[in-house]
């Protein structure tokens, strides 16, 4: 029983792919991370089944998939490396944690959600959904920025190509408040193994309150289905019960708890 390694998408795919396709919701972080993570993983149990993945991403972070915690318990990343971060199942983060002997913290503890029966909001929000456009870049991109700062991310100093990407590939939505001006947005992942996930949900302060933020959701959650994902997921923070209670009436359901964790310096 033991971890492999690859920088190769391709080769981690024909590694995994049984593995990655057998539940695709609980290994929709790796999925995503595929094709810009610096280093893929897979535990091989010893009758050559694959049974756990993991991508590690810039600078060294691992993010786990589904994975046995017995798998999680034995990761040693290659070159010894000793990662600031790791994040995944909440289990499996705390048995590679506890494994590790370094002292750690939580940071933030999510909950992965999929859509069931899609549910419109209840009452309607007032205005529509579109697609955003290239002229939404600059906008886009400075909603981004604030997203970014508001979940406690160290923001990037230009989200253009970021932003631009999902609106080329018509992946992002924003909802237009009565007035016509943009008042919320969602994205969506690409479609991989059958899954989609939704992110990027963000309403500036002064549009809040107003169910603009469910509106765009349930837009851009019934396009992603419309357009082939089998399984459409979305992530919450379990610290925010408004976002938790929301999605839930849009008809999303709970599959697994989520947690990350940062490693601190052991002080002599």
């Amino acid at each position: 029983m033991t971890w492999s390694f690859t920088e190769s998408a391709a080769a981690f795919r024909a590694a995994a792919a049984g593995h990655l396709a057998a539940d695709p919701a609980r290994n929709t972080a790796v999925l995503t991370l595929m094709d810009t993570a610096a280093r893929l993983g897979w535990w091989e149990e010893a009758d050559g089944r694959v049974t756990g993945v993991l991508a590690v991403s810039p600078p060294g972070v691992p993010a786990f998939g589904a994975v046995t915690e017995e798998a999680a318990r034995a990761l040693v990343l290659p070159g010894g490396e000793q990662p600031t971060e790791a994040r995944g199942e909440t289990a499996a983060v705390e048995a590679y944690a506890e494994a590790t002997g370094r002292p750690w913290a939580p940071t933030v503890r999510m909950r992965l959600f999929r859509l069931g029966e899609p549910t419109p909001p209840d009452p309607a929000p007032a205005g529509r959904a579109r697609l955003a456009t290239g002229a939404d870049v600059p906008l886009v991109a400075a909603w981004t920025r604030e997203f970014a700062v508001a979940i406690g991310d160290e923001p990037a100093e230009d989200y253009a190509g970021f932003v631009g990407e999902r609106i080329s590939e018509g992946r992002l939505w924003l909802w237009e408040g009565p007035d016509g001006r943009p008042a919320s947005m969602a994205a969506v992942s690409r479609t991989i193994e059958g899954q989609a996930r939704v992110h990027l949900v963000y309403t500036p302060p002064a549009e809040r309150g107003r169910g603009y933020a469910a509106g765009v959701t349930e837009a851009v959650s019934r396009a992603a289905a419309a357009s082939g994902a089998a399984q459409v997921l979305l992530f919450t923070d379990l610290a925010n019960p408004t976002s938790n209670a929301l999605y839930q009436r849009l008809g999303y359901r709970p599959v697994t708890d989520h947690l990350g964790v940062t490693f601190t310096p052991v002080t002599r």
